[in-house]
């Protein structure tokens, strides 16, 4: 199996790269796992692991080329949603029979193929996340997935009975409104967030509880919210807090709380319905 890395915003090192095919030739001694990381992952053009065109075009290698069974976002960062639309009308038939795996910034690219009709997108840990304390788990937690479509790789809540979906709050926020929004009707929508104050959360929730598509989905858990900035004068009220107010506000059911997050315990969401023979 060989399993396609590029990186659709920022870059990544080279070490990174060594430390993920170590631990996965560790892992899957005896079987045929190949990680490729596209050169792409390591170059640099400002903000970006290349510009646009190079990124795009390290996206179409893999994706389109049948000899890869997946494609696996390297990180996040910034520049997904820069070159998210053009790659749809690209894509081949080898493209829309992949699983894809990322989130964070990636989720600009999972929300355009999902709307394009591909099945296989799952929200969940990158290559990045090994250079987190106790980073390894989180990446055999996505190699887990993407090679055996392991049961204890994913959120919890996840079942065949129920479509899912997640995002960071942010990157679905600024998508909302965009040719890039998928429909979500009849979702359990999953939704996580880092670094970001308390108001902010406020402000994307009443943005994402507006958006008339987002109404119709079956209901909105939270996952963690991380790393949240002091605010001054305090908010005045907790993530889970907030969103129960804009779900109660918008009429969206509130479901609880969802294992994802920018963490090492970041568990994976399928997009859609998960097969029931998995």
């Amino acid at each position: 199996m060989r399993i396609g890395v590029m990186a659709p915003g920022s870059r990544i090192t080279a070490a990174i790269a060594d430390r993920v095919r170590e631990l996965a030739s560790d892992r899957y001694a005896g079987r045929s796992v190949e990680i490729f990381f596209h050169p792409q992952c390591f170059q640099s053009s400002g903000h970006f692991a290349g510009d646009d065109s190079v990124r795009a075009q390290a996206f179409l290698d893999i994706a389109n080329d049948e000899d890869f069974a997946a494609l696996w976002f390297a990180r996040g960062g910034y520049g997904a949603c820069r070159i998210a639309e053009e790659m749809i009308p690209r894509l081949s038939d080898a493209a829309r029979s992949k699983v894809y795996l990322g989130y964070s910034d990636a989720g600009s690219l999972l929300a355009a193929l999902y709307k394009s009709g591909v099945a296989g997108l799952a929200h969940g840990p990158m290559p990045v996340d090994i250079t987190r304390e106790s980073g390894d788990a989180a990446v055999e937690r996505a190699l887990a997935y993407l090679i055996d479509r392991a049961p204890h790789a994913l959120e919890a809540s996840v079942s065949p009975e129920t479509c899912t979906a997640a995002f960071n709050m942010a990157v679905l926020s600024q998508i909302l409104g965009t040719p890039l929004q998928p429909d979500l009707a009849g979702h359990v929508l999953m939704l996580e967030e880092v670094s970001e104050h308390l108001y902010r959360i406020d402000r994307m929730l009443f943005h994402i509880t507006g958006n008339p598509g987002i109404g119709r989905v079956a209901g909105i858990r939270l996952g963690r919210c991380s790393n949240i900035p002091a605010n001054e004068p305090e908010f005045g009220q907790t993530e889970e807090e907030i969103v129960r107010h804009w779900c109660g506000k918008s009429g969206i059911p509130y479901l609880g709380r969802a294992d994802i997050g920018h963490d090492v315990d970041n568990k994976v969401v399928p997009f859609g319905r998960l097969p029931a023979t998995t």
